[in-house]
Formats: structure tokens, sequence, C-alpha cells
């Protein structure tokens, strides 16, 4: 997948942000991200927006340019354990409600993952990731419930992009959305939500290997 400035600047600027090479309250300038990439200001103007928009930087009152505003560990782990509820209340939903039809794209966008697996992708495999959790989102039949649900994800994005690097962690996600189909297909809506939970959580292991990477 080809990335323009925007892009690079920004996956740059996210990965230095959430494992603390840049720390929290540090402020960034635009000026200086243009000649450190190369770049004119309006990449890294939207860069910046696009950071504004994960909650990795902030403006604050009195002081100009940005600030880097990662959440504190303590933070993060709140925030994946009510990400972790709502995914499996939207897969529990799901399992009861949606159709045929949905469940068929929800196998399809588990294939197109194992491309970016074959790839060797993990910022695809992220995108293709996406699509398979907005398809059963939709299908659980609760638009408040999967717009909340969306919300918190896009404030963890940059943090569940990261896991993907994580060696064998993208095989690993594969063969749970396998185990999430398989529950949502037979109709089974505690299965779905225990399986979805755990998917999304940051226990044990999982917790360890993010705290390596940040």
């Amino acid at each position: 997948m080809s990335k323009n400035a925007t892009d690079r600047i920004f996956e740059a600027l996210e990965e230095r942000i959430v494992t603390g090479t840049i720390k929290s309250g540090e402020r960034i300038d635009e000026t200086a991200a243009a000649e450190q990439f190369g770049v004119s200001r309006t990449p890294v103007r939207e860069a910046f927006a696009r950071l504004a928009a994960s909650d990795l930087i902030e403006k604050r009152d009195g002081q100009r340019g940005y600030f880097a505003s990662a959440p504190s560990i303590t933070r993060l782990i709140e925030m994946f354990e009510v990400m972790a509820e709502l995914e499996g209340m939207c897969a529990r939903l799901a399992s009861r409600r949606m159709r045929t039809a949905d469940i068929e794209r929800l196998k399809l966008a588990n294939e197109a993952c194992h491309a970016a697996i074959e790839n060797n992708d993990p910022d695809l495999y992220y995108a293709l990731n996406v699509d398979f959790h907005e398809i059963v989102y939709n299908g659980c039949g609760n638009r408040f419930l999967a717009d909340e649900t969306r919300q918190i994800r896009h404030r963890l994005k940059s943090y569940r992009r990261l896991q993907l690097r994580v060696r064998g962690r993208m095989n690993q996600s594969l063969g749970e959305h396998s185990a999430i189909i398989e529950a949502i297909v037979a109709g089974d809506a505690a299965t779905a939500e225990r399986l979805s939970k755990a998917h999304v959580s940051v226990q044990g292991e999982r917790f360890a290997d993010l705290m390596a990477q940040l």
C-alpha cells in the first residue's frame, strides 16, 4: 500500500508519541516537522489534524503549537477494558441479529485479512481488521452501541496498530476472527461475546507485549 507524505508523517509521529520517544507534554512544532521530513507545511498540518483527532496531540490555552498527549498506562488499560466490553456486546447481539448476507461479508473480510498476513503488512491488516469489526458493529442492530464502540476504537487505534507488530499477532488475530465467526454462525451469543472480549483485551501476555512495544 503506497503512502503519501501525510501518511508517512502521521505514522512516524504516531509511533514516536505512543512509544514515548516524544514525551507526553512535549511541544511539537509544525515548521520543525516540515524541515525534518523535507516537505511543505501542508502535509504536516494534515498529519497534525489526524494526530489531534486520535487524541495524540492537543492545543493548550495560552500556548502556541501542539503538545503530545498520550494517555498514561493506567488510562490506556482502562480504555482497553471498556473497549473489550463493548466489542463483546456487539458480537453477542450480532450472533442473534446478523443477516446471512452480512455473515458472508464477514467471512470475506477475514479472508482479506489473510492476504495482508501473506504480505507481512500489519498496517494493511489493521485497515482490513477494521472492516471486519465494522461488519460486526453493523450486524449488532444497535446503532448507539456501534457508534460508542467506534469512538473508543478510534481513540485506541494507534495502540491497536502497534500490537499487530508483535511477532505472530496477526496470525493469532486471524484465528480469533475465525472462532468469532463460528460462534456468530452458530447463534452462540455467550461464546461470541467471550471470544470478542478476549480478542481486544490486553491481559496477561498481551499486556506484556504491548508494554514491550511502548
